[in-house]
């Protein structure tokens, strides 16, 4: 007999690829999440935020701070930096997106894949904020039950500022 009969009861389990919105849609829905996730990052400092927006098997690679896997890890790090930072005199961060530096790819099936340049900006407690670095980066974010989740990420090239 032939084995046609379970590859169909195999595909009735498959789910079916969530479509994608087209590419203008596409990229200012990366571009929102991009601008919440930074907002989280850099001006909430929110764990449980944080956690939703990216996932369980979440690979975070760093130039400089090597591989952060898992959702769990991630938020934690991320945690006891938010912590430090309540000090008065702490260093704050912001970041800043390259104006036109930001590239969208579909990823059918999957979702999309973000590249883009950013700035970061550093200020002691109330000090004035000075321009102290760059890097690129380049991110899949994965189309979960209707949510945009970071997935993937490669924080790359980071430099002092020049």
């Amino acid at each position: 007999m032939p084995p046609f009969p379970l590859f169909a009861a195999l595909a009735l389990f498959q789910t079916q690829p969530v479509p994608l919105p087209d590419q203008p849609a596409l990229t200012e829905v990366i571009a929102t999440q991009d601008a919440a996730l930074f907002r989280v990052m850099f001006d909430l400092c929110d764990p449980v935020a944080l956690a939703d927006l990216v996932t369980e098997d979440l690979e975070f690679y760093h130039d400089r701070g090597g591989l952060t896997a898992t959702r769990t890890a991630f938020v934690d790090d991320y945690a006891a930096g938010c912590v430090a930072k309540q000090a008065p005199d702490a260093f704050r961060s912001r970041r800043e997106l390259v104006p036109g530096s930001l590239r969208v790819y579909a990823i059918p099936g999957v979702g999309a894949v973000e590249e883009g340049s950013h700035l970061f900006y550093e200020r002691q407690g109330d000090g004035p904020e000075h321009l102290v670095g760059r890097a690129r980066f380049s991110v899949l974010w994965r189309l979960e039950d209707g949510q945009w989740r970071l997935a993937r990420a490669f924080s790359i090239d980071h430099a002092a500022a020049e």
